[in-house]
Parts: structure tokens; C-alpha cells; sequence
């Protein structure tokens, strides 16, 4: 996914390392400060894995998938500027991660309380898969798969 997608209104393509710090200016979590937040967004942006969402005005939002997840596909992260919610850029995302994703597995996971997200996840057709305890206190983890086509050969 080296070059832009257009898909309605908005294009998706693979961030520059240059765009770390727009990325950092629409990520709720790392404009609050969160320097881990903020150092992660630079090493995605660096090694390549993170897509962003764009249009006229800017970027929208951006999703980032890794394959070290029991060498499946990972999103990551999923984030979308909270001016842009409600218009399709999370779904768009998740649809360009699946299609890029190389494993015949891809998963996500969200907290419980991330009710829009799970609401998301639900719409764009991925499976919830189990429930982990003791990541974030009071607050399970939710796991989801995607099953992306894979090429026949």
C-alpha cells in the first residue's frame, strides 16, 4: 500500500517518518502527553507500518498493523481524529489493513469500555475471540479476528 487509495472523499496511503508529528497532533492519547504513545507513533512511522487517512484538509487518522502477534497480522493501533469520527475513516482503515495483511489471521483488540470501537469492529465483520484480564485494571481486553481473502494460488 505504497500509494494512495482513494476511497470516497478520502485517500489512504503508508505515512512518511516526516508525519510522526501530525500523527502525534490528531492521536487523543499522545497529544495529552503520553511520551510512550508518542515514541511508539515515531517508530511506526520510521519502520514503515503505519497507514494514515487523508483528505483536503489533512490527516483523519491512522492504523497500524504488525505481525509478531503469534506471526499473525495486528492492528495495533487504530486511531481517528475526533473531528473526523463518525465518517467512515476507522472503517476505511480497518478495510486497508485487511487487505494489505500478508497472514491468513488478523487481530485486533479493544477494552471493553470502547463501545464505538467494538461497534466498528462488529460492522466491518470481524469476530469476537475471547476476553483477557490484567492488562489495563477493571478494564478487560476484548480480542477480534478478521479473516482477510488470501490470494489463490
Amino acid at each position: 500500500m505504497d500509494k494512495a487509495m482513494d476511497l470516497g472523499g478520502f485517500g489512504v496511503r503508508r505515512a512518511s517518518e516526516s508525519e510522526s508529528d501530525a500523527l502525534i497532533g490528531i492521536d487523543t492519547v499522545a497529544i495529552e502527553g503520553d511520551t510512550g504513545r508518542q515514541a511508539s507513533i515515531r517508530e511506526w512511522c520510521r519502520e514503515g507500518l503505519a497507514v494514515v487517512a487523508e483528505d483536503a484538509s489533512g490527516l483523519l487518522g491512522y492504523c497500524v498493523v504488525e505481525h509478531t502477534f503469534f506471526e499473525q497480522g495486528f492492528v495495533t493501533m487504530l486511531m481517528v481524529a475526533p473531528s473526523a469520527r463518525g465518517k467512515g475513516v476507522g472503517r476505511r482503515l480497518l478495510d486497508a489493513a485487511a487487505a494489505s495483511c500478508t497472514t491468513p489471521k488478523l487481530f485486533t483488540s479493544t477494552n471493553v469500555s470502547n463501545q464505538p470501537m467494538q461497534r466498528l469492529l462488529q460492522k466491518a465483520g470481524w469476530s469476537p475471540v475471547g476476553l483477557l484480564h490484567g492488562l489495563d485494571e477493571g478494564d478487560p481486553e476484548l480480542f477480534y479476528l478478521y479473516r482477510p481473502r488470501m490470494p489463490t494460488q
